[in-house]
């Protein structure tokens, strides 16, 4: 049980990282580059854990690490960090955050984790503090960024099923290296050729870059997918329920963006929310770990 919450912790990193992620973007990094946004984000975490893990992808990884790194990476990046410049925070992780009900679904037909009843009970809640923090912002909300972040997140909820079913028995700093190494390669070119050269970066651009790669990147993503490898992608995603408790808490404290009692009460039934889905998992942890062992296998 204990080592299960230290999962649950150690994942909870990367939520709370990606939530910070979009005021930083916001605040910090240059407007109208979404590409080499993520180009600048992708390729220097890609390049510190493959210096960390020493490996490079073999066999099939190749095509895996390309499809993976489109998919949760060099896309996905591009599209958040439009969204990050069109949306409030609270808004822009608030809708992100809707990954957990579709990664519980998909996990059930991919990786055969079927929802558990209290899994259910706490997307539910979830999605209402969810709603309940959007339905309320006074802030005008732009159609073209809760696009971007709607097919940003499809996208990666996609992407993190399939990290967790090709992943078995490698290295997670390695597969991590690998996905942001090919989402930022393939990004690249389109960079040159659609935004030209690279923005010219003042003091703040280049502290907010190395925070979103180093932070918000290298170690979030690492945390996240060490989460995936040991506990039920139902239960990774209602963790990633924090993600919209961050980007409220940081618009509210750092952006003056507004927080009222409707804040108060969505922020409050995402935490239950997450606490209510984790119940039945750490009761059944060894017979849910025997289910997993056993689809791998």
């Amino acid at each position: 049980m204990e080592a299960k919450w230290r999962w649950i912790l150690l994942t909870a990193i990367a939520p709370i990282a990606w939530g910070s992620n979009y005021f930083v973007t916001r605040q910090f990094l240059p407007e109208g580059d979404p590409l080499w946004g993520a180009a600048l984000r992708a390729l220097p975490a890609g390049i510190l854990l493959l210096l960390v893990a020493r490996r490079l992808p073999r066999g099939s990884w190749w095509w895996k690490s390309l499809v993976l790194g489109t998919l949760n990476v060099g896309a996905f990046f591009v599209l958040i960090y439009v969204a990050a410049q069109l949306l409030p925070s609270s808004v822009a992780a608030t809708i992100m955050a809707t990954s957990a009900g579709v990664l519980m679904l998909l996990a059930w037909p991919i990786l055969a984790e079927r929802p558990t009843v209290t899994a259910a009970a706490g997307a539910i809640l979830g999605f209402a503090g969810v709603w309940v923090l959007v339905g309320d912002s006074e802030t005008p909300v732009e159609p073209w960024g809760v696009v971007a972040s709607l097919v940003a997140m499809l996208m990666s909820s996609v992407g993190y099923v399939l990290t967790k079913r090709w992943a078995s028995g490698e290295a997670t700093i390695a597969v991590t290296s690998w996905q942001l190494m090919g989402g930022g390669l393939l990004v690249l070119p389109f960079a040159f050729l659609i935004e030209g050269a690279p923005p010219v970066l003042d003091g703040p651009a280049v502290a907010g870059f190395a925070y979103v790669s180093i932070v918000a990147t290298a170690l979030a993503f690492a945390a996240w997918f060490t989460g995936l490898r040991h506990l039920p992608a139902g239960t990774v995603g209602l963790i990633g329920l924090l993600n919209p408790v961050t980007g409220v808490a940081l618009g509210t404290l750092l952006a003056a963006e507004s927080f009222g009692p409707a804040q108060g009460l969505g922020t409050a039934l995402v935490l239950v929310g997450v606490l209510v889905g984790q119940r039945r998992a750490r009761r059944k942890t060894p017979a849910t770990a025997a289910v997993q062992r056993e689809s791998v296998q």
